[in-house]
């Protein structure tokens, strides 16, 4: 059986609208994810205004994105999760907790990076 693919700039136009649509379901849809979004623009924000240096800069504010991005893989091994059973499972607990600890270590690298290089 053939499959037909799609190449080059129609590829990456599709892949775009994908990810368009993830970003805006996952802030209509996850009040955590809604959180960070806001929360992180507002960091962002400041660590544009910061006398620091561009490395510094970037620091503060990869470790903002870091965060949505974890939140974002969190918040799909939750729905894939539940999609397969609503049921309690040890497995299907193991996966959402480990994917809220990733949160968790995202969140704290966050905090140090910004204490570190803000408040130090």
């Amino acid at each position: 059986m053939s499959q037909k693919t799609t190449h080059g700039i129609k590829r990456i136009k599709k892949a775009t609208r994908y990810s368009l649509q993830g970003l805006k379901v996952a802030f209509k849809t996850e009040p955590a994810f809604k959180e960070e979004v806001l929360v992180g623009i507002l960091m962002i924000f400041i660590a544009l205004l910061l006398e620091v240096t561009s490395i510094e800069r970037s620091l503060l504010i990869g470790s903002v994105v870091l965060v949505w991005m974890i939140e974002l893989v969190n918040s799909a091994i939750e729905a894939v999760v539940d999609r397969v059973s609503k049921a309690h499972h040890p497995l299907s607990g193991r996966a959402k907790d480990m994917g809220s600890a990733a949160v968790m270590l995202a969140i704290f690298l966050c905090g140090y990076i910004w204490i570190e290089i803000v408040f130090i």
